[in-house]
C-alpha cells in the first residue's frame, strides 16, 4: 500500500519518453504528477494511467518555455501539500538551423525549458528531499551533451549543461540518501524530431530507438543509482567514439550529417 500523498513528478509526461516512464511508475503503484503544455494530452494521459493502473494522477498544465513558468508547478505542489519522491525533468525542446538565423525569441524558450526550469525544479525539490533524506532526481539530457552540435547549437549546449549539473549534484547528494542520474538517449522515435524541424532520412530512421525501450532502461539504471544512463549499445559506442576522435572532427561530422 503506497502513501497516497507521495508522488513521482514528470515534466513533459503526456507523451514520448515521459509518458512511457509514467506508465512504468504507475505499474509499480507510484502516484503521479504529470506536467505538460497541452491540456488535452494531459487529460488523456491522466485517464489512461488511472484506468490502466489504478493510481492517483495529478495534472498541471504549464508552459515551461515562458519566463518563470516553472513556478506554477511549485505553487500547486505546495498548495496541495504533495510529497515528490521522484523528480523527472524530461521536458525539453530543440531547434534546427544556423544560430544566427534562428527565429527571434526561440533561444529564450529553449533555455527556459531545457536549463532554467530544470535547474529551479531540481533545486526546489532537492532541498525537500535532503530534509527527508530520501528521494531521486532524473534529469534527461542527450547523447548531444558530449559534443558541440553545429545547426543545433543551443540544444546541444543546453544538454551539456544538464549533464554537467547532474554529475555535480550526484556527488553532492549521494551520501544524503538522494539518487541523482542523467539520462542521455540518442535519437528517439517521438514527436521531438518533427517539432525541432529535423528531417531524418529513411536510413537514419532505422536507428531511432523506441521511447518505451529508453524508459525501461532509464527506470532500471536510475533505480540502481547510476550517474549517467546511455540506452542502447549503439549510443554507447557513439559516445566512446566521440572521446577517441578530435572534437573538431566530431563537429565536422555532425555538420555534414545535418546539412
Amino acid at each position: 500500500m503506497t502513501d497516497l500523498n507521495r508522488y513521482t513528478l514528470i515534466t513533459g509526461g503526456s507523451d514520448g519518453i515521459g509518458f512511457e516512464l509514467a506508465k512504468i511508475y504507475a505499474k509499480n503503484k507510484d502516484n503521479l504528477i504529470i506536467i505538460a503544455k497541452d491540456e488535452i494530452k494531459l487529460k488523456n494521459a491522466k485517464s489512461r494511467l488511472e484506468d490502466d493502473y489504478g493510481v492517483i494522477v495529478e495534472i498541471i498544465q504549464c508552459d515551461l518555455s515562458v519566463d518563470k513558468g516553472y513556478k506554477k508547478i511549485i505553487e500547486v505542489v505546495e498548495e496541495k501539500n504533495l510529497i515528490v519522491d521522484n523528480l523527472i525533468n524530461n521536458a525539453g525542446i530543440g531547434c534546427f538551423g544556423f544560430f544566427h538565423d534562428l527565429e527571434e525569441g526561440l533561444e529564450e524558450k529553449i533555455i527556459n525549458i531545457n536549463i532554467t526550469a530544470l535547474t529551479m525544479l531540481t533545486k526546489y525539490f532537492s532541498k525537500k528531499m535532503v530534509e527527508r533524506r530520501h528521494g531521486g532526481i532524473l534529469n534527461v539530457a542527450s547523447t548531444a551533451a558530449f559534443i558541440g552540435g553545429p545547426k543545433m547549437s543551443i540544444y546541444y549546449s543546453s544538454k551539456a549543461y544538464v549533464l554537467s549539473l547532474t554529475e555535480a549534484i550526484h556527488d553532492e547528494l549521494k551520501d544524503l540518501g538522494i539518487r541523482v542520474s542523467c539520462l542521455c538517449p540518442g535519437p528517439v522515435r517521438t514527436s521531438f524530431q518533427e517539432k525541432a524541424g529535423i528531417k531524418k532520412s529513411q536510413r537514419s530512421k532505422r536507428y531511432l530507438m523506441n521511447a518505451s525501450d529508453i524508459a525501461k532502461c532509464a527506470y532500471r539504471e536510475f533505480s540502481m543509482g547510476n550517474t549517467i544512463i546511455i540506452p542502447g549499445y549503439k549510443n554507447k559506442l557513439l559516445i566512446l567514439g566521440n572521446k577517441l576522435i578530435p572534437r573538431a572532427l566530431g563537429r565536422r561530422i555532425i555538420l555534414k550529417n545535418n546539412s
